[in-house]
């Protein structure tokens, strides 16, 4: 399925079917405490522009990254939440991977010198793509959330840039 993959650039024209990925995402219950997609306008506000990018094969939007600021505080500039989703169909062909390699390159490449990710711990597939690229697990925040009656748990995640001279 990884056969003419094309990675670009999210646009608005895109999020009908960024939110279908999303909403699939959504159902799977280990995925984000969102219980519905936002309207464009809503998400379009909560995420930098230039650190977004939607994963197509012949045509087809099937997966989708981007970061969220955690903080307005300019002392936060370069920190950044990341959100990877894939659709369920094309799950285990590599689409995550080549979609966070790239939103690393590029946000670092924008000044942006710490990631961070909150995963739910049943989420095995989204921890090892987290790990596979040099997240490491910084806290468990445990009973953070409840989503349909059951408190939920949320494994940190954090990478640092190389290119910023963190150590």
């Amino acid at each position: 399925m990884c056969n003419g993959l094309r990675i670009t650039e999210m646009v608005s024209g895109d999020w009908e079917e960024v939110k279908s990925v999303f909403l699939e995402g959504i159902a799977s219950g280990n995925a984000t405490f969102q219980t519905d997609a936002p309207s464009w306008e809503n998400w379009d506000q909560g995420h930098l522009v230039d650190c977004r990018f939607v994963a197509r094969t012949e045509g087809k939007v099937v997966g989708w990254t981007a970061v969220s600021p955690i903080s307005s505080r300019c002392v936060y500039s370069g920190v950044a939440e990341v959100s990877v989703y894939v659709s369920k169909h094309v799950k285990g062909t590599g689409i995550g991977s080549k979609l966070l390699n790239n939103l690393i390159n590029v946000s670092e490449h924008k000044g942006i010198w710490t990631l961070q990710s909150g995963v739910f711990p049943e989420n095995i597939s989204s921890l090892k793509l987290h790990h596979k690229f040099g997240f490491r697990e910084v806290g468990l925040r445990e009973n953070i959330g409840k989503m349909n009656g059951v408190w939920r748990d949320v494994v940190l995640l954090e990478r640092r840039s190389k290119l910023v001279g963190i150590d």
